[in-house]
């Protein structure tokens, strides 16, 4: 299986620094996912992909943590403009994870579950059972209907698809979407979701920072 570890983020939100390289416990964040990605006997192949400002650093962070299945890939614009970057490296592999740099307790075993459900659509996603209230509001934030909890899930990453639809997805992408799976569920496929974590949290703000050195 071929993962791409999505790292080409503005990090805006959390304000002047890299969020990939701020630092969990004295590592940079994207070592977290690197390394289990690295040492899991599924993966043959990661592509990290980055943006210019973080490319180099990127590929010090490789050598430095002896990632021997990693190599490099310049992003694009938009998250999946990235994601297609990385694909068009993957080789060889009839499997494809693609996940984001900035969730960094991805474990093994997400990874062979996710590949295990993908076995059943082609197609698999780690997701959580929202435990909040939903509101699906209208003009003005007035609230027009409250979903029905037990039937939402909020999605995470990894992502695990056959190569060969998600290469069909992206090559048929014609709109802006926030996750693979939106791609392939646009071509007529079944996306199967299986359990993640939730201490699989994605690093956006300084409070997520915060939250995940706790979690670490």
């Amino acid at each position: 299986m071929g993962a791409i570890i999505v790292a080409a983020g503005s990090s805006q939100r959390l304000g002047t620094e890299d969020k990939i390289f701020s630092k969990i416990k004295h590592r940079p964040l994207l070592s977290w996912s690197g390394d289990v990605c690295q040492a899991c006997n599924l993966v043959k192949q990661i592509i990290i992909v980055l943006n210019t400002a973080n490319l180099e650093q990127g590929k010090r962070l490789i050598a430095e943590r002896g990632w021997s299945k990693a190599t490099t890939r310049l992003g694009g614009v938009r998250r999946q403009d990235s994601v297609q970057q990385g694909l068009s490296q993957v080789e060889d592999c009839n499997w494809v994870m693609v996940h984001d740099a900035s969730r960094p307790f991805i474990t093994q075993e997400m990874i062979h579950n996710g590949l295990d459900a993908a076995q059943e659509t082609g197609a698999a996603v780690a997701a959580i059972p929202v435990t909040d209230t939903i509101k699906l509001t209208g003009e003005g934030n007035i609230v027009r209907e409250t979903l029905p909890r037990n039937m939402l899930w909020a999605a995470q990453t990894p992502q695990i698809f056959r190569y060969d639809i998600l290469r069909q997805a992206y090559d048929k992408l014609t709109t802006n979407i926030t996750d693979d799976a939106t791609a392939v569920e646009q071509i007529g496929y079944t996306v199967k979701l299986y359990m993640g974590s939730y201490r699989n949290i994605k690093v956006t703000t300084p409070e997520d920072l915060a939250l995940a050195e706790i979690i670490a």
